[in-house]
């Protein structure tokens, strides 16, 4: 009887042992991006014993920041969460992110340069990153070729193609009065909106380039949309009531394989100033405190699997977002054979630079997107407007 007990405790024991760290991992990825995370999620899981990740989608980026505040109030968060590049540095200075570093001995050394520093602060990594990307220029081909056009390679070339392209229906561009697209234009000047950790809205560039985009609105070649608005940006597109627009390549998935386009989609790169750069966003996984080691260690193992080859190929074919490694370049040359025009957001790794590392743009942001919309759906000066802007964000800034 006690060699039964014994061996039915040993038994209990290893079984204990073998049972898998669960891991609650909140995303905020829509389709087509969603439903190549679950598999990637799933597949983790069937090929390892050691953890068990269990996938979560939360809403979208806004969305899922409001629920992951609720939650560690709660006493609830998840343990890893796919936040945008933008908020690590926040999330550092709210102690919300375990640095990583310790779990990252040998790593591969083809990652391409500078992408893996959109999860490092102040010389720590506390995010990997999995969906980058870069912003494109979108356009009507018919349209353009109808009139002859070639895809604008400047500002200026932009301004004078929305103007050939606006008719009594349909306006040239569509302009969108977020904090990622201005700052997108702002970049590709040579312009930046936070300079030494400070707002830097009354910098010249930042200003022309609020003016530049005022002045296309007024004269009837663009429309613009605020953030609220920002669903029927794509609308407008697919009905052709607008006929350009800047967005993050990874619209594309959702514009061909959801929506049918009755037009040739065009796509090419942002119009660009030799000293301009090209914001790099996206998402990255973070391990929030209250992780136990086992689960951080998970995470990272569940990254790993993320950046092989083989699984970050099928990823990018997904979301058309931007290969991390360079040995996933031969499994994805089909992939871009197949059209030609999925490599143009290759040829901007080059001039990608993180468009914010700010702790506190999560704070300011709002009244920056509060000023573009009075100045392009209203009247408000841009000067005026980027002032106050700038005096209410510089009021939360922790400095």
């Amino acid at each position: 009887m006690l060699l039964r007990l014994l061996l039915v405790g040993l038994l209990s024991g290893v079984a204990v042992a073998q049972r898998p760290v669960d891991i609650a991992f909140w995303h905020t990825l829509e389709s087509p991006g969603r439903e190549a995370l679950e598999k990637i999620v799933a597949d983790f899981n069937a090929r390892q014993r050691d953890y068990r990740v269990v996938a979560q989608h939360v809403g979208d980026l806004r969305e899922g920041g409001f629920k992951l505040t609720a939650a560690l109030r709660a006493g609830n968060a998840p343990q890893l969460y796919y936040g945008e590049v933008s908020f690590v540095s926040r999330a550092v200075q709210e102690n919300l992110a375990l640095p990583l570093d310790e779990y990252l001995g040998a790593l591969p050394n083809d990652f391409y340069p500078g992408l893996l520093e959109t999860g490092r602060f102040r010389g720590r990594t506390y995010a990997l990153p999995v969906e980058l990307h870069l912003p494109v220029l979108f356009f009507n081909a018919d349209q353009l070729a109808a009139r002859r056009l070639n895809p604008p390679q400047s500002w200026e070339t932009l301004a004078s193609t929305a103007q050939q392209l606006t008719t009594r229906s349909a306006k040239g561009l569509m302009v969108v009065s977020d904090v990622y697209s201005f700052n997108a234009l702002v970049m590709s000047q040579g312009g930046q909106l936070v300079r030494e950790g400070r707002p830097n809205f009354t910098d010249a560039r930042v200003v022309q380039s609020l003016e530049y985009l005022q002045n296309l609105v007024r004269s009837g070649y663009a429309v613009s949309r605020n953030i609220a608005e920002a669903q029927f940006a794509m609308v407008d597109f697919v009905r052709t009531k607008v006929f350009m627009g800047v967005a993050p390549i990874t619209v594309w998935p959702t514009l061909e394989k959801r929506t049918p386009i009755p037009f040739r989609l065009g796509v090419a790169p942002l119009p660009r100033t030799p000293d301009g750069k090209l914001p790099l966003a996206g998402g990255n996984l973070m391990v929030l405190r209250g992780a136990s080691e086992a689960q951080a260690r998970g995470a990272v193992a569940l990254w790993r699997y993320w950046m092989e080859p083989a699984t970050q190929a099928e990823w990018v074919k997904a979301t058309y977002c931007l290969p991390l490694r360079r040995s996933t370049q031969p499994l994805l040359e089909d992939f871009y054979r197949e059209d030609p025009r999925r490599r143009v957001v290759l040829g901007g790794l080059e001039q990608a630079a993180v468009w914010t590392q700010d702790p506190e743009v999560t704070l300011w942001y709002g009244f920056l997107e509060e000023a573009l919309e009075r100045v392009l759906k209203g009247s408000a000066n841009p000067r005026q407007a980027l002032e106050e802007a700038q005096r209410k964000a510089l009021t939360v800034e922790r400095r």
